[in-house]
């Protein structure tokens, strides 16, 4: 079983908290066993005031954290010298110091200011909420920050946006470790969708559009069920009834990603599950997935992921019936 340390900081947004817990805790192989153990623990095993107006009680002191597989920090919004100097407090510092090497990092929201400071996140990519992603660029400067995506698997080191993006970035480790199935299994047990489109540049200028008639999300989902096919930014604009500029502009505010970027991350997302769930030649998967040829799904799969479709299979093919042609 796969060992989860949860470490609590004073301050502690309690949401987030509960996030590693509620995801991890939900998943479950094909016999009903946990997948997961997730264990909370504080600096020193006392509690620990809460953002909220009361405080949380833990079992356990960090020293949990050197005999874990997976170290998750949540956000805070007492992180003092860490977010001001860029500082560890002595506590943290040795608390971290004490990790085992090769133990997965993951940090939400602000959590992503303990990694940096950490040293953890020099010269790597990671992103946290938008509002503090052009302060963590000024403070650590080292860290490839991305203020748009919801989160960044950096293989060891994950980190997520705020909030709710800590679902996002847990479902995402729960694929990356059992395959789709089980994340998508998690996520109906937890009723949250097993991935969202786009990204939090969606967030930030603007609320998200209210549901109209005149927005891209029937066309979205007229594409989705024809993802095999030659689909074309005029015929989604076509579809919406709008010009190809106007389909364009509504689509990125609604979505945070051109109709080109999402349509690409849509096929791939197709033909992960079918490299998962069938044993289809690859040239069939990138076919039905609309990526044309083996060629172009080893391309697209390798700049999404990193691995080629043979390797992906291996890795997560899921156990069960197969899906024919």
């Amino acid at each position: 079983m796969h060992r989860i340390g949860v470490l609590a900081l004073d301050g502690v947004v309690p949401f987030e908290l509960g996030i590693p817990a509620r995801i991890f805790g939900a998943a479950r192989d094909l016999t009903g066993n946990a997948l997961y153990s997730v264990t909370t623990c504080s600096l020193d095993g006392r509690p620990v005031r809460a953002e909220a107006d009361y405080e949380l009680s833990v079992a356990h002191d960090a020293s949990v954290l050197a005999t874990v597989d997976t170290v998750v920090i949540p956000p805070s919004h007492s992180l003092g010298p860490i977010r001001e100097e860029g500082r560890l407090p002595d506590k943290l510092r040795k608390a971290l110091a004490a990790v085992r090497p090769g133990t997965r990092m993951v940090a939400i929201c602000t959590g992503t200011y303990v990694l940096a400071a950490a040293g953890l996140l020099d010269h790597r990519p990671a992103t946290t909420h938008w509002r503090e992603a052009e302060r963590l660029q000024r403070m650590f400067t080292q860290v490839r920050v991305d203020p748009d995506v919801l989160f960044v698997d950096d293989g060891d080191v994950l980190t997520s946006a705020g909030v709710a993006a800590g679902v996002d970035l847990c479902l995402h480790i729960v694929r990356r470790d059992h395959g789709s199935e089980v994340a998508n299994e998690v996520a109906r047990a937890c009723v949250v969708p097993p991935w969202r489109d786009g990204g939090q540049a969606q967030y930030i200028r603007r609320p998200v559009p209210a549901p109209t008639d005149s927005g891209t999300a029937p066309t979205r989902s007229w594409v989705l069920e024809r993802l095999a096919e030659p689909v074309t930014l005029a015929d989604m604009a076509a579809h919406a009834k709008v010009s190809v500029r106007t389909f364009t502009r509504r689509f990125r505010d609604e979505v945070g990603a051109s109709p080109g970027q999402w349509l690409v991350r849509q096929r791939i997302e197709r033909a992960r599950h079918l490299l998962e769930t069938t044993d289809w030649p690859i040239d069939t998967v990138a076919d039905r997935a609309g990526l044309g040829s083996g060629t172009s799904l080893r391309q697209h799969l390798h700049a999404a992921i990193g691995v080629a479709p043979q390797a992906y299979r291996r890795t997560f093919r899921a156990v069960g019936p197969d899906v024919r042609p």
